[in-house]
């Protein structure tokens, strides 16, 4: 009774991680426009602050 589920549930997890990775990749080559929305976060969280 359980085994779909725990098939259902590993395939989305594997997609998920599938789309992750795509995203990852994607930044990567993109470089600049990551490196300029990853700097400016902590340094608005401490203005937050």
């Amino acid at each position: 009774m359980k085994s779909p589920v725990v098939v259902v549930a590993i395939t989305l997890t594997a997609a998920i991680l599938v789309a992750a990775s795509l995203l990852i990749i994607v930044g990567t080559r993109k470089g600049a426009g990551v490196s300029t929305l990853n700097a400016p976060t902590p340094q608005q969280r401490a203005h937050m602050v």
